[in-house]
């Protein structure tokens, strides 16, 4: 047989498959509609029928509007990672010395208009100082002052403006960075031997214009060193008395380092604040710090959403897995109990998993469940998710146990189905997982396939 003859031959084989495919499916249909009166009276009765129709149609609008609001939220928080992603890169080359492409990142997140535009132009400015562009780096302060006269990058604003008029106009290389760093190593070292004298440099430091690297580094020491003075200097910057990044690097430091003192700080932060990202950064501090009260208390009573899921992922980190199972119990909300699911997986606790997977009523949530399952490699997942299939009659649920089998990288579950699973469908589904797995023991029962 020719070549073409063999691919004639072979679209013959699909055609006449998928007819057959096609005369089975509407078989079933007519099956169904024998079968089941209700089905029948609504094809008999054109009433029924319209109504029917029109229910379907409503619903479907219905579902189409939550896909677009899905979408434009997907789009919004889309263009929030854009933005971000400019300005973790344009401080990254600031932290490198490569300030002619800071200088650009920030331009173009300033032209976005977002809401890290003050920041933007502060450190846009920064990075024309350092290139000796002092008459744009003036003009990109002023414009700041204009346009943010509340915002909290005016201070540090002003004191780099001072800097740059008091310059001789000459260039700043970037090799003078190494002074900075001296000044810091100095400090650090007067730290260790007289801090009351230490203590006044670092807050120059960190109210002057010095790099983000150098004012993220006069935090650390302050933080390190422990003392009530130190957690008080850190304390004012945790309330919002500096930038909003100073602002995120000392509640981070206060979470590693500062102890009970510190986390009381933090939740008297928590409680006065309105910035979600502030929040957000305090919760991971108290993950950091192990305070499973705190987190817990977020999780239950926290009004915003996003902020409520946050505080249950760091409970899943510090394991506090009785307080997300109370969590679970009261909580109705199938957003946020899907969360918990994720946050058990985050424990590693696939015991709690297994009873979602066994025995909740809504089926998204066991389906979620059994992900998560397929996410934590053990013996114990395996053997769960082998006993829901074996006992499993919804086709959905079945289909998420083998998804989870290829998450898991577990062959020798899929081939097993393979070989004994009736419902074709299934036994299609297997065999493509087993056909992206790099397995000895998949890729021998795909060649057994080709071979019968």
């Amino acid at each position: 047989m020719t070549i073409g003859n063999s691919l004639r031959q072979t679209s013959i084989v699909w055609i006449a498959a998928a007819a057959l495919l096609a005369a089975s499916s509407a078989a079933r249909a007519h099956g169904r509609a024998v079968n089941n009166p209700g089905l029948a009276d609504i094809l008999q009765d054109p009433q029924q029928g319209r109504d029917a129709n029109q229910e379907e149609a409503r619903l479907e609008q219905e579902q189409e509007k939550r896909d677009r609001e899905q979408e434009a939220r997907d789009r919004a928080q889309e263009k929030i990672d854009r933005l971000q992603e400019l300005y973790d890169e344009g401080r990254e080359n600031l932290d490198e010395d490569r300030y002619d492409r800071a200088a650009a990142k920030f331009q173009q997140l300033a032209e976005a208009n977002g809401p890290q535009t003050d920041a933007a132009l502060y450190w846009k400015a920064y990075a024309e100082n350092k290139l000796g562009k002092r008459d744009t780096a003036l003009a990109t302060m002023a414009d700041l002052k204009r346009r943010f006269p509340q915002s909290r990058w005016q201070k540090d604003a002003s004191a780099l403006e001072i800097e740059v008029k008091q310059s001789t106009g000459q260039a700043v290389k970037p090799a003078d960075q190494s002074d900075e760093e001296l000044k810091m190593l100095a400090i650090q070292g007067l730290m260790n031997s007289d801090s009351a004298r230490a203590m006044p440099l670092l807050e120059k430091v960190l109210n002057g214009s010095a790099s983000p690297k150098e004012k993220s580094k006069a935090l650390f020491v302050l933080a390190q060193s422990g003392s009530p003075q130190a957690r008080e200097i850190l304390g004012k910057i945790a309330r919002g008395q500096s930038n909003p990044e100073l602002q995120r690097k000392a509640v981070e430091y206060l979470g590693l380092f500062g102890g009970a003192e510190a986390r009381k700080t933090l939740a008297e932060v928590y409680a006065s604040s309105g910035d979600a990202s502030v929040k957000q950064a305090i919760l991971r501090s108290y993950m950091i710090g192990g305070d499973h009260e705190r987190l817990f208390a977020a999780a239950k009573s926290e009004k915003d959403e996003s902020l409520r899921r946050e505080a249950i992922r760091q409970l899943g980190l510090v394991h506090g897995t009785s307080e997300l199972e109370q969590l679970y119990r009261t909580e109705t909300s199938p957003e946020v109990r899907r969360e918990i699911l994720q946050a058990f997986f985050l424990a590693g606790d696939s015991g709690r998993l297994v009873q979602a997977a066994q025995s909740e009523k809504d089926p998204e949530l066991r389906r979620a469940a059994i992900r998560n399952l397929g996410l934590i490699h053990s013996d114990d997942s395996g053997k769960a998710l082998q006993e829901i299939y074996s006992k499993e009659t919804d086709h959905a649920v079945k289909a998420e146990v083998l998804n989870s089998y290829f998450l898991q990288g577990n062959a020798k579950a899929l081939v097993a189905i393979a070989r004994s699973e009736k419902d074709p469908e299934l036994k299609k589904t297997a065999v493509s997982k087993l056909s992206l797995m790099n397995s000895k023991e998949g890729t021998d029962y795909l060649m057994e396939l080709l071979q019968k």
